[in-house]
């Protein structure tokens, strides 16, 4: 329930969440009241509806430190500076790729993205740079679909153009988004990985198209690599990790 209310970004009423939820609306109060006397959720006294409660700020700042993401934020926030475009950390959960931190750019023409955004591997920068770097990557190719989900007309349509990627991609040192998963904006990734070569996140760096001639891939190729080692030297990768 929390990570609905969380993935929303704004407030729910009691209906929405029992119907997104699929229980009663009587079920679905009692785990609100629950949650709201630990602080986790809070009521709008105007509007009845629920948001994240104050304790979540408290256990989000605690989970940043045990993460050690308090000293990967200098990292995108180098690269940021340096590029000038937008910057993530991405984390893989099971089948999805999920932003667990961002370093938005300042120029007027960007991508927004919110913190907790979920997207299919197969289909992001991040989620096939993990892939690459994975020891499951053969389980995950043989589990998807003969004909995967389109997002945009640019999505891989099949696990076999996916796993040839894969390939290219342990080559190269580094992924490409060919704005399969949001028109308009190519992005650059690499994997960060554990000290036995496995990715447990990826760091990517987000550009609109117009500003993606394809030499810039390759310069953005090699400073997110960078980037990435830097990551991984001081975060405890194992606690990223979510399969």
């Amino acid at each position: 329930m929390l990570k609905l209310v969380a993935a929303e970004g704004g407030e729910m009423s009691t209906a929405v969440i029992a119907a997104k939820m699929g229980l009663t609306q009587g079920t679905a109060n009692r785990i609100i009241r629950a949650l709201m006397a630990e602080g986790l959720l809070a009521q709008n006294p105007k509007t009845t509806n629920y948001f994240l409660g104050s304790t979540t700020v408290l256990l989000g700042q605690a989970a940043q430190l045990g993460f050690g993401l308090d000293k990967a934020m200098p990292v995108l926030e180098q690269v940021n500076r340096d590029t000038g475009e937008s910057v993530n950390l991405v984390v893989r959960e099971w089948n999805e790729s999920v932003v667990l931190m961002r370093v938005a750019s300042t120029l007027p023409l960007r991508f927004e993205q919110r913190i907790g955004a979920r997207f299919p591997l197969y289909a992001t920068a991040s989620g096939k740079a993990i892939l690459a770097a994975s020891s499951d990557s053969e389980d995950y190719l043989a589990q998807l679909p003969k004909r995967l989900p389109g997002i945009t007309d640019h999505t891989l349509k099949t696990p076999a153009e996916l796993e040839k990627q894969l390939d290219e991609i342990r080559k190269r040192g580094f992924s490409i988004d060919e704005e399969e998963n949001v028109d308009g904006v190519r992005c650059v990734g690499a994997a960060v990985l554990d000290p036995t070569g496995v990715a447990l996140a990826a760091l990517v760096i987000q550009v609109p198209s117009v500003r993606m001639p394809p030499r810039r891939v390759k310069e953005l190729g090699h400073i997110v690599q960078q980037a990435a080692r830097e990551v991984a030297q001081f975060v405890p990768l194992d606690h990223l990790m979510s399969r």
